[in-house]
């Protein structure tokens, strides 16, 4: 087309008035800056999902059966025995969580009580995020023990084979309450602290304890009851198949849920965020291509006579228009382009030599490096934006040189 090769040679040659080059060349760097940003800001998003994905198991059962209504299993344990015997499960014991109150010290905090069996540990990898004393719920000392979050730990001052006993506190579920004594409205028990985890979840790390099937019950003066029922698949198992065999064998009254769908609401809100900050920094590179027009109008300013000459041998006002809408299209690909490869290229960098390291104790952290990951379908969204963008930019501008 015409237009676009006047376009490209108003692009290449030398201007008259150096400062249109520069202006050319700041409107470029500022639509690839604001797309490397996008790119690499994406990039880290999906890394941190990974590694969110890749931390499920170690805190989540393959699949939970959980009440299709209310929050109680009344017959938790016989569900778990119907369940351990459908082939392809290899174990599945019951479980509990409520919430509670932890005091140690002198200090209080509202917990995430959980009560789990001690074959929870091989039904997850919860003991391999112990970062502070053993996985145990027991102790030969304090007779009963938890494990608690990282959070937890930091909160209430305590730490695995710390000298007194962490204090829980349960309001009764059964019987009347007495106005004139407001802690017999409680049951309460004393446990050790056997360990302290950390999964790098904050929903698990900042509040979580785990005790003993048995003391949680007794807080919440459950017999055969549970909040759900965990299962462990054996090796090779296909877990669709073994999904819908627990949903037949168990009715309708419960829900089976794999991982993704346990950690659901976290997962939604890391996507949430991604998006949310996605938006932001199309904002930015909205910004940043403004400049694309003081660059096109400079060019029209210095362009005025040849646009005379264009009129003068028949050309259109639409044809003009082409023109410099076609100029702004190449500043926008030249520096969407640029900002593209230098994008990847920073996030491949990342992946193989962990440049932007995170802050903090590395014998503590399960990853010391920013985690990334390119995505195709966020390079085409960032495309788009940046095609979106140079267009809107363009029209705008080129309704200046047909006046």
């Amino acid at each position: 087309m015409v237009s676009m090769r006047i376009a490209l040679r108003y692009f290449f040659s030398r201007k008259s008035h150096n400062a249109v080059n520069v202006i050319s060349f700041v409107s470029m760097a500022g639509v690839a800056v604001a797309t490397m940003a996008i790119v690499c800001v994406l990039s880290v998003f999906n890394g941190f999902s990974d590694l969110a994905h890749s931390r499920i198991s170690l805190f989540d059962p393959q699949l939970k059966v959980e009440p299709a209504h209310g929050k109680i299993i009344v017959n938790a344990d016989s569900v778990a025995a119907v369940i351990s015997d459908i082939d392809g499960v290899a174990m599945s014991v019951p479980s509990v969580s409520e919430q509670a109150l932890a005091m140690y010290g002198g200090r209080q905090m509202p917990i995430k009580l959980m009560g789990v069996t001690d074959d929870y540990q091989s039904v997850t990898g919860i003991n391999n995020t112990v970062i502070d004393g053993r996985f145990a719920l027991s102790d030969c000392f304090y007779g009963s023990a938890a494990v608690i979050s990282v959070g937890t730990a930091m909160r209430l001052g305590t730490y695995a084979g710390a000298p007194d006993v962490m204090s829980l506190y349960v309001p009764r579920r059964l019987g009347k309450i007495n106005p004139a004594n407001p802690m017999a409205a409680f049951r309460s028990d004393s446990v050790g602290v056997a360990g302290v985890f950390e999964v790098n979840q904050s929903d698990h790390d900042a509040e979580t304890v785990i005790v003993s099937l048995d003391v949680a019950r007794r807080l919440l003066d459950m017999d055969h009851e549970a909040s759900s029922v965990d299962v462990a698949l054996e090796s090779g198992a296909d877990e669709n198949k073994v999904r819908q065999a627990i949903v037949e064998a168990t009715g309708c009254g419960f829900t089976v849920k794999n991982r993704l769908e346990q950690e659901e609401e976290s997962l939604r809100m890391i996507s949430i965020e991604k998006w949310i900050t996605f938006v932001m920094l199309a904002f930015i590179l909205l910004i940043a291509s403004f400049n694309v027009i003081s660059t096109l109008s400079m060019l029209i300013i210095e362009k005025k006579d040849n646009m005379a000459t264009l009129r003068a041998l028949g050309a259109r006002s639409s044809m003009i228009r082409g023109i410099f809408m076609r100029e702004g299209w190449i500043i926008s690909a030249i520096g969407g382009v640029t900002g593209l490869l230098l994008g990847v290229g920073l996030c491949v960098l990342q992946q193989t030599f962990g440049l932007i390291r995170l802050g903090g104790d590395a014998a503590k952290l399960s990853v010391t490096a920013y985690p990334v990951r390119v995505e195709a379908y966020d390079i085409l969204s960032v495309v788009f934006l940046v095609v979106c963008v140079g267009w809107i930019i363009s029209w705008i501008t080129s309704r200046f040189a047909v006046r």
